[in-house]
């Protein structure tokens, strides 16, 4: 899911504003991994107020060409 996630915001303009609780558990996860830069909420106020995905790092962009259909 949070490939997916990542995929879905690859040419999206940054800043990115997340409000929904899902998208901003997969930017943690994301965040986690190193793929993506974001100033996030805790989990625990996420339905409160949303998160601000600032950049895909360039390890996140070698990880969605590495997973792009028809790479090997």
């Amino acid at each position: 899911m949070p490939m997916d996630f990542l995929r879905r915001i690859e040419d999206a303009s940054f800043p990115l504003a997340i409000h929904e609780d899902v998208e901003i558990q997969c930017a943690a996860v994301l965040v986690a991994a190193g793929l993506i830069e974001a100033n996030l909420p805790d989990l625990d106020d996420a339905g409160k107020r949303g998160g601000v995905i600032l950049r895909i790092t360039p390890r996140g962009r070698a990880e969605l060409n590495r997973t792009r259909p028809g790479q090997s």
